[in-house]
């Protein structure tokens, strides 16, 4: 994995308003927020992406998330919130070492989502789902 600012801001080397910060995971403000309060938690375990993480790093994000989601929400006043992970650059990833965005919304600012579901094949989820549950 190559050195990025996140693992120059976990090591310390560039400042960063943190938010939060434990053995495994770090909170900080994005510098390029969508919207105020734009948060990013990063794990500290150097990984590209969330398939790359070990499971106990995974864990320490997935306890933390809750906490910064509680805070923001009363810190901006915001009721609604984005969670969103990008892994690889085709899903938007521009760092690659793993953080996850944390972004309150509002009606008049932020991320716009454009989702464009599908209709699936029946017969093409059974054995998708039955692969991917040998795999695990």
């Amino acid at each position: 994995m190559s050195d990025t600012v996140f693992s120059k801001i976990v090591r310390g080397e560039i400042p960063a308003q943190k938010l939060y910060e434990d053995d495994h995971v770090i909170a900080i403000l994005d510098v390029g927020p969508l919207s105020k309060g734009h948060t990013l938690v990063i794990p500290k375990e150097p990984a590209e992406t969330m398939a790359d993480l070990s499971d106990p790093a995974a864990a320490a994000l997935g306890r933390v998330l809750p906490r910064i989601a509680r805070a923001l929400k009363k810190a901006t006043g915001a009721e609604s919130y984005n969670i969103l992970q990008n892994n690889g650059e085709s899903a938007g990833q521009s760092v690659m070492h793993v953080h996850v965005h944390v972004i309150p919304r509002f009606d008049d600012e932020g991320l716009a989502m454009d989702w464009q579901a599908k209709n699936a094949d029946s017969g093409e989820l059974e054995e998708l789902g039955r692969k991917i549950a040998r795999l695990l």
